[in-house]
């Protein structure tokens, strides 16, 4: 086996795995029951004062307070978990069926873990622009599901299906949420992937045959770091368009006024 298609064969299974990585930021997830949340959410939202020069302090911590409802979601607002996340299809599409080169990515019953353990680093509101930016830093996230990856390059094609799972390490991201209008209004979301401090992938039946799967295992843990600047781009785009379903489908209607002191 020559280096240089261990090469080869590792770029390409560098942008499967992170491709693979980004494209589970779904939630669908079911609701759970609730102690008196009007009251928790006025005792916290309450405390910060909008015009306050410690307001985005103030809210950074709140934030981070609202881990509690992370594993429950707030049904009668229809806010859904966040930990676990589970969704039970995604599908990610690329590239022309007719051109020189596509593939077709789905994740079927996918589930996350790690939000209940993140922490929200920076908060920033610009009332102005109905806007709130902030930073989150998760310790450890896991994901598991099954796969479906089809794709043709430069004639040849590539099927493969089967388990897969994933731990990340000193993760971070940015996040802007944007009101496009009065309350009630479109939520539009930009989703900026700031580190990956480490990562643990395995894909079931990527290559055939338990050692050469053994060995794609081993390439894309060792050399997906190669790979992430070159999809960014399209990892931030992907993710920012799943999360403003997300965010319109639970906080559209919030009445954040509601909660929030003058």
């Amino acid at each position: 086996m020559s280096q240089q298609w261990l090469l080869n064969c590792g770029n390409n299974l560098v942008y499967l795995a992170v491709i693979l990585l980004f494209a589970t930021n779904l939630a669908c997830v079911s609701s759970s029951s609730q102690i008196d949340v009007d009251a928790d959410l006025k005792h916290m939202l309450s405390r910060c004062q909008k015009r306050d020069e410690d307001f985005n302090e103030c809210m950074r911590q709140v934030f981070n307070d609202l881990r509690a409802y992370f594993t429950t979601g707030v049904p009668d607002y229809n806010i859904k978990p966040f930990d676990p996340h589970r969704c039970t299809f995604v599908e990610l599409r690329r590239g022309d069926s007719q051109g020189l080169g596509s593939f077709r990515l789905i994740l079927r019953n996918v589930s996350e873990f790690g939000w209940a353990r993140s922490e929200v680093t920076k908060f920033y509101a610009d009332p102005e622009d109905h806007r709130i930016v902030y930073a989150q830093y998760f310790p450890e996230k896991s994901l598991e599901g099954e796969y479906e990856f089809a794709a043709k390059m430069l004639g040849s094609e590539m099927n493969r299906k089967g388990h897969w799972n994933l731990t990340l390490y000193d993760y971070s991201q940015t996040t802007s949420v944007r009101r496009i209008g009065d309350p009630g209004s479109l939520i539009k979301v930009h989703v900026e992937v700031d580190r990956i401090g480490g990562m643990e992938l395995h894909i079931e039946n990527l290559l055939q045959g338990q050692p050469l799967n053994q060995l794609a295992d081993g390439v894309i843990n060792s050399m997906w770091q190669l790979g992430l600047p070159f999809i960014k781009p399209m990892i931030n785009e992907l993710v920012s368009s799943a999360f403003t379903d997300i965010f319109n489908e639970s906080f559209r209607h919030f009445p954040l006024e509601k909660f929030l002191s003058t």
